[in-house]
């Protein structure tokens, strides 16, 4: 059992200690949700068993107290615990009242959903154990057992050792050498374990050549029709997938099984390293198993959401029924939405290549140290617009409306946007929209100091020009391989951030749909990216950063992958493929038409010469029949033969 602090431990423990008079007893409270917050988002990172997280915090608190950051955690606390304090005023006014009506819509809800439910399919989350220190090891096996971790002013990641004490993803690097004073620290190698994830992905792609990348080193697939082709059970076909990726790549997968991706996120952390957990794919063993499961554990839950849950006494996603009349009042209904899915343990079983969904902005950002300077202000956002204008260019959009963020060196993050006259994308103009923001902005705040500058374009609008070739049934001629483009840019996408994912158009009519689920899930995914960039600046990380996890390429294509050869076709100059076979059939096709169109030509010009003027009322009709075509076309003929 992990030794987690749970706020409401945090906050009963502050009011035995504390108890002098009511204002002592608040800033003692203040002062515990701010430890717990402290924490960070990976606080449920698996191998921190026994770990003592009262004592980590402490740590934490002393090393950062004093630090800006520290300031700016301390005012998101106090604001948070002011909102959570309005919530619990709105529930003690709902609970005067007669709530039936809401009771019932909300179990007229769950009703519903549960018409939903498809227990039919297989779908598993695969994560990589300790990826980037996994790769690292493979060159240094010394480090196997030593605590070690990999990134720069902030742990990237950690191998288990490490874990022990308490280090973990996210993690400002004095702090880990706080908790761990024997700690190693190696620089990261993004080339490496982009390398070795593209080993582990030619291996997933022949149980689902359709899986779906959730980032570098962690993916969803459907092995159903898998499983039913191989006459396979998916336990089986897990371990077979498990032990065939640590024979080729000498790296460990941990796996999750279930009937949907929420839960085969869920399972996959149950018994990690190097194993496997499956979830019946029953009714009731759902049920049980989100009962006692605690709302942190969920992929979507985080620790603001998890803080005002546990307020209004849901702990668990067992709890979620008991104050269903509440949680929209309280929440809104997209989040009572994703509560009931929760409660139910629904999620999508779609699985689909990370490069299918529809991008919804292209942007870029970076931190910096602190600058004040208007003339560099300047100079940065056309640096970043030149990056941007790199970035519209592969992806191939233009942007309706354009995005300005910047962060202050209070840590407060403010964001513009404008709607251009055209939609844009190159940096001349992306450049000439936002520096009116930027201006604003200053005269906002007069004597600002950046740390970070972002742009992003919204509303876009594809530059990809029609395939007219396809339109008429013929093939396109590559010019070169580099012309083949993704869709999917690999630099600038986190994993399934929700400002570039959506359901794809075409599938109105499929009955599932879970949009609630990925707003969620990216909700607590952009938490943990912002604190990454907190404490990268309060570790003195001032490079540009460049965004780990985010090496999201096109799944490869199953079996060998041939590079097609073209021919040119001697009559009508169309590439073909180079099949002998078809070849010659389509030259076949070309010469018989060449043939009918001289025949008919040499036809018109013998019947223009020696025939006699047809009657005038003849001519008019032949004129209107050619009406629109060229004298003599055979295409505006018809012909006759007989």
């Amino acid at each position: 059992m992990v030794k987690s602090w749970t706020t409401d431990e945090a906050l009963s423990g502050s009011h035995e200690m504390m108890a002098e008079s009511p204002a002592e007893e608040k800033t003692a409270v203040e002062h515990e949700t701010l430890k717990y917050s402290l924490l960070g988002p990976s606080l449920t990172k698996s191998g921190q068993d026994n770990v003592d997280q009262q004592k980590v915090s402490e740590i934490i608190y002393n090393a950062s107290k004093g630090s800006k950051y520290f300031n700016n955690e301390k005012a998101r606390d106090k604001n948070l615990t002011q909102k959570i304090e309005r919530i619990l005023g709105k529930k003690a006014q709902l609970e005067k009242l007669d709530l039936a009506s809401d009771r019932r819509k909300a179990d007229e809800y769950i009703a519903e959903l549960e018409l939903s439910r498809d227990l039919s399919q297989v779908v598993v989350h695969i994560d990589c154990d300790a990826f980037y220190a996994a790769v690292e090891e493979l060159d240094r096996p010394e480090l196997k057992d030593v605590p070690f971790a990999v990134g720069g002013g902030v742990l990237t990641t950690c191998n288990y050792h490490a874990r022990k004490f308490g280090c973990r993803s996210g993690m400002a690097g004095f702090v880990a050498k706080k908790l761990c004073p024997e700690l190693i620290m190696l620089k990261l190698n993004f080339d490496k374990y982009t390398a070795k994830a593209q080993e582990v992905r030619e291996i997933i792609v022949d149980y689902d050549p359709r899986f779906e990348s959730a980032s570098i080193d962690e993916a969803y697939l459907n092995i159903t029709e898998y499983c039913q082709r191989n006459n396979i059970e998916p336990e089986e076909a897990v371990e077979q997938l498990r032990r065939e990726v640590h024979e080729k790549t000498k790296i460990t997968i941990s796996a999750g099984i279930a009937a949907n991706a929420k839960l085969a996120k869920i399972c996959s952390n149950k018994n990690k390293p190097n194993g496997q957990f499956s979830l019946p794919r029953d009714r009731n063993a759902i049920m049980a198993f989100m009962r006692d499961l605690p709302t942190r554990k969920v992929n979507g839950v985080g620790r603001v959401f998890e803080r005002e849950l546990d307020a209004v006494g849901v702990k668990t996603c067992g709890d979620i029924y008991q104050y269903r009349q509440y949680l929209a009042k309280l929440f809104g209904d997209k989040a009572f939405a994703y509560l009931m899915q929760c409660y139910l343990g629904l999620g999508r079983t779609t699985v689909q290549p990370a490069e299918e969904y529809e991008r919804k902005s292209v942007g870029t950002e970076s931190t910096f140290g602190e600058m004040s300077n208007p003339a560099e202000f300047r100079d940065k956002l056309l640096a970043t617009a030149q990056e941007l204008e790199k970035d519209m260019v592969r992806t191939q959009f233009k942007g309706r409306t354009i995005c300005l963020k910047v962060k202050l060196h209070t840590f407060e993050v403010f964001t513009r946007q404008v709607i251009p006259p055209k939609a844009i994308y190159l940096a001349h103009d992306l450049y000439k929209y936002s520096l009116p923001m930027l201006s604003k902005l200053e005269q906002e705040f007069p004597g600002m100091k950046l740390r970070l500058m972002g742009l992003r374009c919204t509303h876009l609008v594809s530059m990809k020009k029609p395939d007219t070739m396809a339109f008429f049934g013929f093939k396109r001629k590559p010019t070169s391989p580099d012309a083949i483009e993704s869709d999917f840019p690999s630099t600038d996408t986190s994993k399934r951030k929700a400002s570039t994912l959506s359901t794809p158009d075409n599938n109105e009519e499929q009955w599932e749909s879970w949009p609630d689920e990925l707003l969620f899930e990216d909700a607590e995914r952009q938490e943990r990216e912002d604190e990454m960039q907190e404490l990268e600046t309060l570790s003195q990380e001032i490079a540009k950063r460049r965004h780990h996890g985010k090496e999201i390429m096109p799944n490869p294509k199953k079996g060998e992958e041939v590079e097609e050869e073209w021919w040119d076709c001697p009559i009508c100059g169309r590439p073909q493929s180079a099949s002998e076979k078809v070849f010659n059939e389509h030259i076949d096709l070309c010469l018989s038409r060449q043939t009918i169109r001289d025949v008919v030509q040499e036809t018109t010009e013998s019947k223009s010469r020696d025939s006699t003027p047809a009657p005038k009322k003849a001519r008019l009709g032949n004129e209107k029949k050619e009406k629109g075509g060229l004298p003599g076309d055979p295409k505006q003929r018809r012909l006759c033969f007989g």
